[in-house]
């Protein structure tokens, strides 16, 4: 299972937070029980948004073992000219 992103933490964890908040507000519960279901909902909401976040393309199509580092582009092999005794002067 990969490793969330922290694009991932971020907006799941905001998410939780602020409908945890609206939802206690909106509903004005009091009861054990009715805070029990908001902060379920609101867990299972967090959740949902968290991954349905875009991961970057390059994380997503590669292997764990294949990525290349973070800010690095994958290096092409330099052609190096044949030197030999075909070379005339």
């Amino acid at each position: 299972m990969p490793r969330p992103t922290a694009a991932q933490l971020a907006y799941g964890s905001c998410t939780v937070v602020l409908s945890t908040v609206a939802m206690l507000l909106l509903s004005q519960t009091s009861s054990g029980v009715g805070v029990a279901v908001i902060a379920f909902a609101a867990l299972a909401l967090g959740l949902l948004v968290a991954m349905t976040v875009p991961v970057p393309r390059a994380q997503a199509d590669a292997p764990a073992g294949e990525r290349a580092p973070a800010g690095r582009h994958a290096e092409k092999p330099v052609p190096v000219p044949a030197t030999g005794s075909s070379h005339r002067r």
